[in-house]
């Protein structure tokens, strides 16, 4: 488990790990303005709510979400206990070590492996083989657990804001299970407090051994539009405060910014090459494009990852 030290130094030196720069100084006076009684911007300590994108924004997502690595992981891991997947020819491929072909199903190959790696288990079954894999499986580029590659910086980001009142919440594309397995020890976000993709569940009575069942079939997906959506839906507040670091978290940022009141805004922007990964537009993975237009636009905060973190990762030096 990691943990976040920094939480002692507050009130001495608010995000240690931020350069003295344009973001930590918006970040600092917005949480001294809305926590200041009697102030014109001040917010009550039940309407602090802050949301936070996980993949890019919490955590690093290169080479490929770490979810979908999982995935490819647990699909070669499960594969001999299921012969019937080579009744499938995307999955046969898959298995067979042809890439081209596989690579041919684009996404639906894609949402295939995670359909057979995710679903038709239970919920507790599914979150101790995710448990299982983030305390053995390493990163490529750093050979770190993949729990070790969080951003410093934003842990503690997510400290200083509980210290002044609010309430954190990450709003994920990821499936929620998924992260709901380390989100507590990693972030100190409990499970209730993470909202991400979802598939439909059943209840299931196996001979008076209760069970939540996975089923195939999507039930949200968490991306885009279906951030504020949920947000709406589950937590019941417009958050005062959102973080993200692509185009996926765009209307989470326009719902938080419609607000009345004083509002934050932030998006991470990956600039750092020899520290992290420096990508925006174009990309695959965490692409941010029309998320940094508006930001420009509007005002809002963007982090410059190379040069307003003083560290990147918890096992970075000074």
């Amino acid at each position: 488990m990691l943990a976040l030290w920094p939480t002692f130094m507050y009130a001495a030196e608010p995000l240690p790990a931020w350069n003295d720069g344009p973001a930590k100084s918006a970040i600092v006076s917005f949480v001294e303005a809305v926590t200041k009684e009697g102030s014109d911007d001040f917010v009550p300590a039940a309407e602090r709510i802050a949301v936070f994108d996980n993949d890019g924004t919490l955590w690093s997502e290169q080479p490929a979400y770490f979810q979908i690595l999982f995935a490819f992981d647990e699909f070669k891991r499960l594969a001999p206990q299921h012969p019937e997947w080579k009744n499938d020819p995307t999955l046969k491929a898959l298995l067979e070590g042809d890439k081209k072909t596989f690579a041919a199903s684009g996404e639906n190959g894609l949402l295939k492996v995670v359909g057979v790696t995710h679903t038709g288990i239970s919920t507790e079954q599914f979150q101790a083989n995710a448990r299982a894999w983030l305390a053995s499986a390493k990163h490529p580029k750093t050979q770190k657990p993949y729990t070790e590659m969080v951003f410093q910086p934003m842990l503690e980001l997510l400290a200083y804001l509980r210290a002044n009142g609010f309430k954190t919440y990450i709003v994920s594309g990821g499936e929620v299970a998924f992260m709901r397995a380390f989100a507590e020890a990693v972030y100190r976000v409990p499970p209730e407090q993470v909202i991400g993709t979802t598939f439909v569940s059943q209840f299931h009575d196996n001979e008076g051994q209760p069970a939540i069942l996975r089923t195939p079939k999507l039930a949200h997906n968490n991306d885009g539009p279906g951030k504020p959506e949920s947000i709406d839906a589950i937590i019941g507040r417009r958050p005062v405060l959102a973080f993200g670091n692509s185009d996926g978290d765009l209307q989470m940022l326009q719902w938080t910014a419609a607000g009345k009141g004083k509002r934050f805004m932030g998006l991470v922007h990956h600039t750092d090459a020899a520290r992290e990964f420096a990508y925006d537009h174009p990309s695959p993975i965490g692409q941010l494009d029309k998320a940094l237009t508006q930001a420009t636009a509007n005002k809002w905060t963007v982090v410059d990852m190379s040069k307003e973190w003083r560290r990147v990762y918890p096992f970075d030096k000074e």
